[in-house]
């Protein structure tokens, strides 16, 4: 089971909410000064930022933030706002796929990374569709046309559509995401996400081997070269044992050397007197 459906079960099918895309996210530094503080800060946790709509009637488009905290199997919804809330996506960079943007509420600006450019095009392009059937749902619920109602020139138009919501604003997007080819640049976002994530994962994979393989050559050099002190002193009398013996044999091939010479000598000394005898 991929993330999106185990988000899904979890978090959106109790509340009787479709899940209509989730991507990994990460708070984007506001401050560049500051960013050597979080520089060696590990994140003990995943952001997935999700874009759903409810199953009843009127439907409603909401954006959820959830979290997953590394250790832990379930995800965490931490914060939810509706569409209506939603005044402006930002999409950073109108010429290229990026992987930041920025979503504008009422009483908030969160700046955003996705972990891809694709899943962050993806977004918005979803985030897009979806803006644009609810606000048209909206407007039509705001002003009924009723069969017999007829346009007369000249006459003066409804005065209900002034007091319709503000819709949200896209801006810095690429037209392609809203354009008409938006279900083949689905279909290429997907893939690209897909081959994506299948090349982090061999890279964890590869790398996770070798992690092991010079972990355990660390502590095999540090076993050889910092032994316990137990095996410290076995090796110190082992040594001083072997010194010992190396000596005590010296010295009787010393004595043996010397006897062999005094013997040498004295058959030597014998065969000069025989020699005289005869």
């Amino acid at each position: 089971m991929n993330i999106q459906s185990a988000i899904s079960r979890e978090i959106f099918v109790p509340r009787d909410e479709k899940l209509l895309v989730a991507i990994e996210v990460r708070r984007r530094m506001k401050k560049k000064g500051l960013s050597f503080l979080n520089a060696g800060r590990k994140r003990d946790y995943l952001t997935y930022l999700c874009l759903s709509v409810t199953n009843s009637r009127p439907a409603q488009v909401l954006i959820t933030k959830v979290k997953r905290y590394r250790g832990t199997r379930p995800f965490a919804k931490r914060s939810q706002w509706s569409v209506e809330q939603l005044r402006q996506v930002n999409g950073i960079n109108p010429d290229k796929d990026t992987p930041e943007f920025d979503l504008v509420f009422d009483r908030t600006t969160d700046q955003w990374v996705a972990s891809s450019a694709a899943e962050k095009c993806m977004f918005v392009q979803v985030l897009y569709h979806a803006c644009q059937n609810y606000w048209e749902a909206k407007l039509a619920q705001a002003n009924p046309a009723s069969p017999g109602d007829q346009k007369i020139p000249g006459a003066p138009e409804n005065k209900k559509s002034l007091g319709a919501p503000s819709q949200t604003s896209f801006v810095n997007c690429q037209q392609k995401l809203m354009g008409d080819a938006c279900s083949v640049n689905m279909v290429i976002y997907r893939c690209k996400i897909f081959l994506n994530r299948m090349k982090n994962s061999m890279t964890a994979n590869q790398g996770q081997p070798q992690r092991e393989a010079a972990a355990v050559k660390a502590s095999r050099s540090r076993s050889r070269s910092s032994p316990s002190p137990p095996a410290v002193r076995k090796m110190g009398n082992v040594m001083r044992r072997a010194s010992q013996v190396l000596s005590e044999r010296g010295e009787r091939l010393m004595r043996a050397d010397d006897k062999t010479s005094h013997f040498l000598h004295g058959a030597k000394q014998f065969a000069e007197a025989a020699q005289k005898v005869s």
